[in-house]
This record gives C-alpha cells, sequence and structure tokens, in this order.
C-alpha cells in the first residue's frame, strides 16, 4: 500500500489574512501569554492540558417539565488551563438535542386516504441522526489552543437536562440562550453538587456553530437579540420549521425521512431520564397541533418561526448550506438570507455543492482560514480583513469555487420562460388554448417520471428549451404560475421540477477520501490537529434535478387557509422551488416537469387525480444572469 501523503501546511499560509493593528485582550496575569499576535490568534495553549468542567444553568423562567422548578441545561466546557490563572477568553458554543443520542421512533404513515388520514399500513422506522460526540472535532483542536473555550449545550429534555423538547418554539431556545447569559453573569450556574459556580474566565462574547439542528438553535437564539452573542455560523440550518415539514400549504417531508414530523423529532431526542413520563402529554400536544391533516400554516407555526424576530438580530451571521442538500431544503437558507440582507446585518455565505454536511470536509484549509479570520474579528475583535473580503463564496461545480461580492450573484435578474404545447419551452409566448394532461401516480418517483422527458408520459408533463447555444446560470429562487385544473382524484398537490438534461459529471452527495490528510498543529508537545481529507465523490449522469417545489392547491391563495377546488375549474397556481445556485452548460436542455404527488416528499394520496394544464397561459420564472436566446 502506498504511504498517505501528508500535506505540510505552515501556519503562515494556513492563516494568512490581512494583518492590521490588533485590539485583542492583553495579558491578565503575570506569566499568562496573550494569544493575539501580529494580529491573528495563534496556537499557544496547550488542548491536551485544557480543563474540562460541567456547568448546570438554570433556565429561568422556562418549567416546561412542569415540575415546579426552572429547567436546567447542561453545559459541558473546554477551556485554557491559563483561565484559571486569570486568563479571559471568549467562547465557541453549539447547542445540540444529540449528544446523547435518540430513541428508536416511528415514522408517521405518508400514504393516506381521500380525507388525508393515514392508511392502516406498516410505518416505516426513521432513520438514525447524526451523534455528535463531545469534544471529539475540530471546534477544540483547532480553536481552544488560540485563546477559544468550547461549551456544548444540551438541548432542554435531552441528555442530563431538565425540561422537555418542543422542536424548535421558544421553550428550546431559552436552553441555551441562558447559557450565553451564565457566561456573561446573568444566569445561575450550578455544579453536579449543586453548588454556585460563575463563569469568571468568560469574556462574554459568545459565537454560537452547528449542523443542521445545532445550526437551527443558533439561528433561533439570534433572533432573540441576546447580549454576549456576537455571531453565529448556522450550518444546514432551519429558519422556519414550517418550512422544513410543510410547503406551500401541504405536508412536504424532509428528504430521507419521509413521514417524520415534528413530533417525531420530538420523541426521538426526549433522552432524559423518565422522559416518556414527564414529557409524553407534551409531546402528544405536539402531534394534535402540528395538523398533518391540512398542512396548514398556523400558530404552532409561527411560533417556530425566527424570520419573524429577525428584526431582534444582533450577531453577525457566516451562513453556509449545500445546495443539493433536500434534508433541509435550500429554500431555508436563502430566505434567512434575504432578511438578514434587507437589515443589513453583517454577514458571509458558503453554498457548496454537496448535501447536507459540514464544509470541513470539502474545503478544509479554506474553511479553516476563513472561519478562523472570522471568530477572530468578531470574538477578539481584530480587524483583520476579514470583511472586506468578498461576501459570497459558491461551489459551481465539484471543485471549482468562485467569490462574489453578494447572492444571488450580481447581474442576476428574473427571466420568464413560456410554456408550449408538444412540450416546448422559451422565451417567445406560446400562441394556442389548447389544454395538455396528466394522471396522478404515487408508486413512481419524482427522479422515474424526469429521466424520460421529452418523451411523453401519462403521469406528468415536461417542456424542454432548446439545446442551450451557451451557459446559463441560475442564481435564486425560481417560481412557477401554470392554470390548471384538478379533477377525478383526492391528490391537492401540484409539483414542479427544475431539470438539467444533458450529460455531465455532477456531485453525488457522499464523501471520498483523497488518501491525503492535513495538519493544523497547535505547536504544543501531545497536541492533536490532523484531519484526513475527502472530497465529493462524482458521477456522469444524463440529468439532474436542479429545485422542486410543491403547493397544496387548497391553498391557492393563503398557506394558512385552505380553500376547496372545483372539479374541473380552472385556477392559477403559483409557487415557488427551492432556492439554487446552478451552471446549465452549453449543449444541454433547461427542462420544467409537472407532476402532483411526489412520492419521496409529499403526502401519498390515492391515484387518479387529472391534472389538465393550460400551457399557453402558463409559465417558469429563473433567476438568471446569462439567458442567451433559445
Amino acid at each position: 500500500m502506498r504511504p498517505r501523503k501528508v500535506l505540510a501546511v505552515p501556519l503562515s499560509v494556513l492563516l494568512a489574512l490581512p494583518l492590521a493593528l490588533a485590539w485583542g485582550p492583553p495579558a491578565t496575569a503575570a506569566g499568562v501569554p496573550s494569544p493575539v499576535a501580529d494580529g491573528v490568534t495563534q496556537p499557544v495553549f496547550s488542548r491536551a492540558e485544557a480543563i474540562k468542567q460541567t456547568v448546570y444553568v438554570e433556565v429561568a423562567g422556562t418549567d416546561s417539565d412542569g415540575d415546579g422548578a426552572p429547567d436546567r441545561v447542561a453545559v459541558d466546557i473546554l477551556r485554557p488551563k491559563e483561565t484559571d490563572q486569570g486568563l479571559k477568553v471568549p467562547v465557541i458554543m453549539e447547542s445540540s438535542p444529540y449528544y446523547a443520542g435518540g430513541n428508536d421512533v416511528a415514522n408517521h404513515v405518508v400514504d393516506v386516504d381521500a380525507d388525508g388520514n393515514p392508511l392502516p399500513t406498516l410505518r416505516a422506522r426513521g432513520a438514525d441522526k447524526l451523534l455528535a460526540e463531545p469534544f471529539d472535532g475540530y471546534y477544540d483542536n483547532y480553536f481552544l489552543p488560540r485563546g477559544y473555550a468550547i461549551a456544548l449545550v444540551e438541548n432542554l429534555g435531552s441528555g442530563r437536562a431538565t425540561g422537555c423538547p418542543t422542536t424548535g418554539d421558544r421553550n428550546e431556545t431559552a436552553g441555551p440562550k441562558a447559557a450565553i447569559d451564565w457566561l456573561n453573569g446573568r444566569a445561575r450556574g450550578f455544579t453536579a453538587e449543586g453548588e454556585p459556580v460563575a463563569a469568571s474566565w468568560s469574556t462574554g462574547k459568545v459565537g454560537m456553530i452547528g449542523v443542521s439542528y445545532n445550526g437551527t438553535l443558533a439561528n433561533a437564539v439570534a433572533s432573540t437579540g441576546v447580549e454576549g452573542l456576537e455571531t453565529i455560523v448556522p450550518i444546514a440550518a432551519i429558519s422556519s420549521w414550517y418550512d422544513y415539514y410543510r410547503s406551500g400549504g401541504g405536508v412536504v417531508a424532509p428528504g430521507g425521512f419521509q413521514g417524520e414530523d415534528a413530533d417525531v423529532l420530538a420523541k426521538y431526542v426526549l433522552t432524559r431520564a423518565d422522559g416518556q413520563r414527564v414529557c409524553g402529554p407534551l409531546v402528544e400536544r405536539i402531534t394534535a397541533e402540528q395538523d398533518r391533516i391540512t398542512g396548514d400554516y398556523s400558530r404552532f407555526w409561527d411560533a417556530r418561526n425566527y424570520l419573524r424576530d429577525v428584526d431582534k438580530v444582533r450577531a453577525s451571521v457566516f451562513l453556509v448550506h449545500g445546495l443539493n442538500d433536500w434534508n433541509v431544503k435550500t429554500g431555508q437558507f436563502a430566505q434567512w438570507w434575504r432578511a438578514l440582507a434587507r437589515r443589513d446585518v453583517p454577514r458571509r455565505i458558503w453554498l457548496h455543492q454537496g448535501t447536507h454536511m459540514n464544509p470541513f470536509s470539502l474545503r478544509t484549509a479554506e474553511w479553516l482560514r476563513q472561519l478562523h479570520g472570522w471568530f477572530d474579528h468578531w470574538l477578539y475583535g481584530l480587524d483583520n480583513g476579514v470583511m472586506r473580503e468578498p461576501q459570497a463564496d459558491v461551489e459551481t461545480a465539484p471543485g471549482t469555487w468562485q467569490r462574489y461580492r453578494s447572492w444571488p450573484v450580481p447581474g442576476t435578474t428574473p427571466v420568464r420562460l413560456h410554456l408550449g404545447t408538444g412540450g416546448r419551452l422559451g422565451l417567445a409566448p406560446s400562441p394556442g388554448t389548447g389544454r395538455e394532461a396528466f394522471t396522478d401516480q404515487k408508486s413512481r418517483t419524482a427522479e422515474q417520471l424526469a429521466e424520460t422527458a421529452p418523451a411523453p408520459d401519462p403521469n406528468r408533463l415536461a417542456y424542454l428549451t432548446e439545446p442551450l447555444p451557451a451557459d446559463v446560470r441560475v442564481s435564486g429562487t425560481p417560481s412557477v404560475a401554470v392554470t390548471a385544473s384538478l379533477s377525478g382524484g383526492p391528490s391537492p398537490y401540484l409539483t414542479a421540477l427544475l431539470v438539467d438534461y444533458g450529460t455531465d459529471v455532477r456531485p453525488t452527495g457522499t464523501l471520498v477520501p483523497t488518501g491525503e490528510t492535513l495538519c493544523y498543529g497547535q505547536g504544543v508537545p501531545g497536541d492533536t490537529g490532523c484531519t484526513a481529507l475527502r472530497t465529493l465523490g462524482t458521477a456522469t449522469t444524463p440529468y439532474m434535478i436542479v429545485s422542486r417545489g410543491w403547493l397544496d392547491t387548497r391553498n391557492r391563495h393563503r398557506p394558512d387557509v385552505s380553500e376547496p377546488l372545483k372539479p374541473g375549474r380552472e385556477y392559477t397556481f403559483r409557487w415557488d422551488l427551492q432556492a439554487t445556485d446552478h451552471v446549465f452548460r452549453k449543449g444541454h436542455r433547461l427542462g420544467l416537469v409537472i407532476l402532483s404527488t411526489d412520492r419521496d416528499f409529499t403526502l401519498r394520496y390515492p391515484e387518479g387525480t387529472r391534472v389538465a394544464l393550460a400551457p399557453s397561459r402558463s409559465a417558469f420564472t429563473l433567476p438568471a444572469s446569462i439567458l442567451p436566446l433559445l
């Protein structure tokens, strides 16, 4: 076997940032160094000798388990030993419901009758969630030696915390918020023995980071405006839980977790002792209030919508998302990004070609460089030039990155494409009054329905451009408007797919090892800091579903109000697809596929709904930066 190559990356290269006068904290006691030198925090403290402690923080005003006492969250802390000698440091925090693992929970039935009631079929088991091991990541190996403490906060109802999980409402947000308050002397903390403990070693400045649910908690806490939270790094994170489990008024699952809902997730993370007995009634209330019959937006979902409190955000935001993430869909980052932009919140965005993952595995050296500079600036106050760099990093093809001053990419404008009979899609309006129809089914997936276009299919319609004479960049949120009637069956769904037809090398969503290792070392004997590098796997495929979107046609006017349809009557239906940033290559064809049931995402009503569409009164709007004449 060929020995694995080790990349020797000098710190001077890895940490190369524009340098300026540092105003980081000086040494606070004789013999205790400052980690700041030459405008950058340096690896001067030992990870191996770090102090580990657990504090139980009281969540004042929150008693979700109804035991008459404030809930508490367990906070595991790792900090330089010099913090016991007078050194004060900021904190990188990750809050999670997964530190204690999860329960085996059945998902909801997704095959339903004509009224939306679950059919009596065998329920599938939910897939395991990511389990994060305390202090088994790169945050502690990389950042602690550079003068940061690491704090891992258990969610209410999980592990050693008290209280109950409620899937994203203010009850859960209160836990990590209380931990930030404790780090700033505003909340009470205790040892396991009940002795009061204070965070005398903390500067009070906190940066939250995390993937998926963990990143969602960062968004949630930022929307409270809590003092001391200086920055967040939400990775593959939710901004509205309604848009995680619903879409356009309909029940729509996160990709890979068909049948999951807010109650299933609450049951999964309910790992505290006696959790089922203590929290069972609260979880059952979630089951009732989430409403899997109509899928309408409600007060239940409004309490889990962080967009409504975006005006309170005072933390800067480094947002990261995979453009092929169908678990936490791309619309989540796009709506959060737009809301932050309207308030001119200091921000940065990374968009990669991966799925639901941490970018550390995709572009390690550059990720560490930018993340390090980001935390140094916002938590140590260093003027290192990070805010003068381009705002957006976008992976335009596997391994190919470009930087832009903003996102969507500058120059993007809405371009309206018209549908035509016979499967045509182009810039010119299509004359005629004809109709084209298909019949809903629930056995074939969207991929199976899309792959045969432009050939006709009885279960979908497909509209394709001519081969593109030049590359087309779509950056932003596509939308569709169709005039159609539904009859003959109970499915209320319309599904739209944006498809790239043309053979190309595309990401597979899996990570493969490169055979190389990156060592970022701390410079202190006994410390570790190496990682095996990986990259996205690729495959040559003839087509790719770039984006998709769903509408419950009963919610054609509002997501919170269901209105019956008259069978056979034509309506105009408008809805958004998920945000994207994709380059359609020269010679490829851009396609719009319309179907009803999306087997892997929507509820599956009895088959038979007939959808009749008027192409001449339907259109597809794309945010495109370059669009040649078609």
